[in-house]
């Protein structure tokens, strides 16, 4: 059947997202020796079976750069490689389970001619188990020096491309090349992924949409993705034109992880607000339901190596180089600063809070230096080049007014500075500064804490007992992603020069012991939050979120990156009119329940009473004398009654079954309960409070239940304000005979025992109790007050009080998850189905007056 998701189709049959280099396929590919591969993606929504337990786990990690560093030669011509000890993909598999092989894919940060790809490939395979993706030199300047860092990165930091001068407008031929990388990437991994049994774990930014491509090969492929960088607000993130295809892509991945809370809620919010997703939290773990998929939220900030950190520390030449910043800043107090030459890390607002504190503490003058290390940039740009050379001129200006001979202030350091040196600095440095206006997870600070705790070789360069107490002082931006986890640091806003000015000057003066506490609290929580602390527990919570793959049929719908995987139980099916009508003609006695809006007609406006077709075929099929037909809808009394007043036999139940009427003829029933209505004088204020608090909401007033509609509201306020009014309503009708209900952009009370399952019951109870046993109930609807109606029917086919067992057909609206074992796709497929009945009944009567007309010639 055609999709009708096709709304980016028009998009991919034009432009050029299609026309990919193609990917050199330089590896073997392991997927064609596996049992059960699904070819492309489980059209067929088959159910496959789980892989053996014994097999061999294997993790891909999937990064723009492979952890490797490469150095061609010079006299032989030839590639050197050797693995990168910094690289946090390397890092991050000390965590792994024991005996896990880790197969790594990734770019090299070097060109390799197109000859020499093949060989280098199989080389870095062999020996590394990593798998190179070489993307073009074109491809490669668009993806990552243009849309990835002077487009995507200063977005996600919250800078608005509002000028040519600040990062990059919007450009297609940058997203294509964007698009174009990651499909390559993704070719990479389905070289060496075995999808039965193989996890796949994608980083960062430059490789959002990835997991698409692998989902629509791969439905069941067990992926995990984790962002690096901050997640800007929705209000930033909107502003993104292909905004929807970054968070369909997301949602493709099974694992989802951030460093904090506020990246993720952010990501929340975009999903609430764009695509009209709900996220909520079971027994601690956040998800998103996604077309019958949960998408886990993962929060955890990532830490640092202490192994590899140490072992820089006890080099020799770390020792070396501290006792040489020892004597070259005798009698003077190191502030600390070690940043990427960025334009978000606020250096010259650092500058500029050390020329303040100087100002304030003139007596401080010769007695502290803030060295601050620049790292290279990671890009290029006019923006760079300005932030470099705005560093350079605040910093000559400041040295110029406070320093002397043999004295400055600030010590620039702008070389790649290696790690030993690094440690040698923080080992050193009184109080360490990370000013960034906005960071993702800077390690840093950890670092430097780390290194305050020393070693004992480092313990013996600086003359230092290896009982002295343990000191350290952290001034933090609370706008980086480590800020939360560091309680002890003094946070600070980085924009507000004379608030860091006054922590820096706390910092320095702060007494030895309070020092030494603060320390003690961060070593505590940073020794043991490690690296591999943080991808063992994300690699458990994605076995956790992978286990249930099996256990569900999957059908790909959407096209190009709007593609997503429908995860449904394996008993769901659509419901063909052949399947039906072969059991309606059979059976002589049965239950009808039709849903009203969204079933029989399509759920497109607020008023919309029923077309003279609907009339037509419900008649015909109340005309069956076999038939007791039902229509079961929250709607009032009134408009139902008015809206099929021409049908004679057809049996309604209004406001989820408040009021019943079995016939035209007949009168409106009441529910037992109608006498009390008091508590709608308790309910009511409450509900117009929040109305009159919240733009857009407003009250449905029915006589058996007062309805609080938030759709027109601000998504993420009105869902807030839903649970709030939930919650509030709970707590004042705690002792009233309401039942307080949260549905689909509503709040609702109603009397307890009012469902559209107790209709079902009393209509087939009532059947039975006359002695007309059923034997065929078909039901369908589509949204959650229907479920009570279908669960309900589906429990009469488990009764063992009936003779034979009746024909049930539970049927939803719409593929998503139910409790129905049915569905349709929407109320054209529900009118072609009750019409096809509608005429077998017809046929049949007619066939029935032929026979007994020819009897009676006879």
């Amino acid at each position: 059947m055609f999709s009708r998701s096709c709304i980016s189709l028009l998009e991919l049959a034009s432009g050029d997202m299609l026309n990919f280099p193609p990917t050199p396929r330089n590896l073997p590919r392991l997927m064609t020796t596996v049992r059960g591969i699904m070819p492309e993606i489980e059209g067929n929504g088959g159910l496959q079976s789980p892989p053996p337990p014994d097999c061999c786990e294997k993790i891909i990690v999937v990064a723009n750069f492979l952890p490797i560093n490469a150095q061609k030669d010079v006299n032989s011509g030839k590639w050197c490689f050797s693995l990168d000890e910094d690289s946090l993909s390397l890092q991050l598999t000390d965590g792994f389970p024991p005996g896990t092989k880790v197969v790594f894919v990734g770019s090299l940060k070097v060109e390799i001619d197109i000859s020499e790809q093949e060989v280098v490939s199989q080389k870095l395979l062999e020996e590394f188990n990593c798998a190179p993706t070489f993307l073009p030199s074109d491809i490669q300047k668009k993806y990552y020096h243009g849309f990835c860092k002077q487009y995507l990165w200063p977005l996600f930091h919250y800078m608005m491309p509002m000028c040519l001068d600040h990062g990059n407008r919007f450009d297609r031929k940058l997203w294509q090349a964007y698009v174009c990388a990651n499909k390559m990437f993704a070719d990479k991994v389905m070289e060496v992924i075995n999808p039965e049994e193989d996890y796949v774990w994608v980083h960062d930014y430059h490789l959002m949409i990835l997991p698409t491509f692998l989902r629509k090969h791969f439905a069941r492929v067990k992926l995990g993705f984790f962002l690096h960088s901050p997640f800007p607000s929705s209000e930033i993130y909107r502003s993104l034109p292909v905004r929807d295809e970054i968070l369909r892509a997301l949602l493709n991945a099974d694992l989802v992880g951030f460093h904090t809370f506020d990246y993720a809620r952010h990501f929340l919010s975009c999903c609430s607000r764009m695509l009209g997703l709900e996220y909520e939290s079971k027994r601690g773990y956040i998800g998103v339901d996604y077309f019958g998929r949960r998408v886990n939220i993962k929060i955890q900030p990532v830490g640092i190596h202490l192994g590899w950190l140490q072992s820089a520390l006890n080099h020799p030449l770390s020792s070396t180089k501290a006792e040489q910043i020892q004597q070259q800043f005798k009698g003077k107090k190191l502030i600390l600063g070690v940043d990427d030459m960025d334009i978000f890390k606020g250096i010259s607002l650092k500058f500029l809070a050390m020329e303040k504190l100087l100002l304030q503490r003139p007596e401080l003058l010769g007695k502290i230096v803030l060295v601050q290390i620049l790292n290279p940039a990671r890009s290029t740009g006019k923006d760079v080049q300005e932030a470099k050379r705005e560093t350079y001129m605040t910093a000559t200006r400041i040295n110029e007014a406070f320093g002397f001979p043999g004295y400055e202030p600030i010590h620039l350091i702008d070389r790649d500075v290696p790690l030993y040196e690094k440690t040698a600095y923080y080992s050193l440095a009184e109080c360490c500064i990370v000013n960034a206006v906005r960071d993702g997870m800077n390690l840093m600070p950890y670092k430097y804490t780390i290194c305050r705790q020393g070693t004992p070789k480092m313990d013996e360069a600086l003359s230092l007992s290896s009982d002295s107490p343990r000191t350290s002082t952290l001034v933090v931006s609370e706008f980086i992603g480590c800020s939360p986890s560091l309680s002890g640091a003094i946070r600070v806003n980085p924009w507000d020069v004379e608030a860091v000015a006054d922590a820096l000057n706390v910092a320095i003066t702060m007494p030895d012991v309070e020092k030494h506490l603060r320390h003690e609290k961060h070593y505590k929580y940073i020794s043991s939050h490690d690296v591999a602390y943080w991808s063992r527990s994300f690699f458990q919570d994605l076995e956790r979120a992978c286990k249930d793959h099996y256990s569900k049929r999957c059908w790909g719908i959407g096209f190009g990156l709007n593609f997503r995987i429908l995860s449904l139980s394996p008993s769901f099916r659509k419901l063909s009119i052949d399947h039906i009508l072969s059991s309606y003609r059979k059976t002589s006695r049965r239950a009808i329940f039709l849903d009203y809006d969204g079933t029989v007609v399509p759920q497109t406006s607020i008023s919309k009473p029923p077309s003279p077709e609907v009339i037509s075929v419900l008649n015909n099929l109340c005309s069956d004398p076999k038939n007791i037909v039902f229509m079961v809808s929250g709607r009032g009394k009134k408009s139902l009654g008015e809206w099929f007043s021409q049908c004679e036999n057809l049996g309604i139940a209004a406001e989820h079954g408040y009021f019943i009427r079995w016939s035209r003829k007949s009168d409106w029933e009441t529910a037992p309960l109608a006498a009390d209505v008091e508590w709608k004088q308790i309910a009511e204020p409450v509900m117009k409070l929040y109305t009159e608090a919240t733009d857009g909401s407003y009250i449905e007033t029915k006589e058996s239940a007062l309805v609080w509609h938030h759709q027109d509201a601000d998504p993420y306020f009105g869902s807030c304000q839903a649970m709030e009014l939930l919650d509030h309503l709970e707590n004042v009708l705690a002792n009233e005979p309401v039942v307080v209900k949260r549905g689909q952009q509503i709040v609702e009370v109603k009397p307890q025992g009012i469902t559209k399952g107790l209709v079902a019951d009393k209509v087939l109870s009532m059947m039975i109790n006359e002695g007309k046993l059923v034997d065929f109930v078909m039901c369908i609807g589509d949204d959650r007050s229907d479920e009570d109606m279908f669960e309900s029917i589906s429990s009469i086919a488990s009764n063992s009080c009936l003779p034979t067992v009746p024909e049930v057909f539970a049927c939803t609206v719409g593929q998503k998850p139910s409790k129905a074992k049915y569905y349709l796709d929407d109320s054209v497929d529900v009118m072609a189905l009750i019409g096809g009945l509608a005429a077998s009944s017809l046929k049949s009567r007619s066939n029935t007056a032929i026979q007994v007309s020819l009897e009676n010639v006879v």
